[in-house]
């Protein structure tokens, strides 16, 4: 890698840390001090969590082959996983990478 390469990687690094930092000190200037958030940003916190594991379970199940092995276990083990862990914790995060780790496992493992 040359001098010009390490040059562009190191603005674009910080344009991202700009915005980034920017996008951020937006929220706590807009929502610090004690003011209540408007009702729809309320809404949108409440909704976006639900929204995202139904998105990425779609997308988990668009391509699975239920007619060939292994007859779409894997995605539908793992959106299993998602969703009971999901309604049982109520922690987005946990839910996603355990029901990750579960798919990635079983394909490794089921694939033929």
């Amino acid at each position: 890698m040359n001098n010009l390469d390490t040059t562009y990687l190191l603005a674009i690094t910080g344009v991202v840390f700009a915005v980034n930092y920017a996008l951020r000190g937006f929220v706590f200037a807009a929502f610090g001090g004690g003011k209540r958030p408007p009702a729809v940003i309320l809404y949108v916190g409440s909704v976006i969590s639900p929204a995202v594991i139904s998105m990425l379970i779609v997308y988990c199940l668009r391509g699975a082959k239920f007619l060939a092995a292994p007859y779409g276990v894997p995605e539908l083990t793992a959106s299993a996983v998602c969703v009971v862990l999901h309604l049982w914790k109520r922690n987005p995060l946990l839910s996603i990478i355990v029901s990750t780790v579960v798919y990635m496992v079983l394909v490794q493992n089921l694939a033929g």
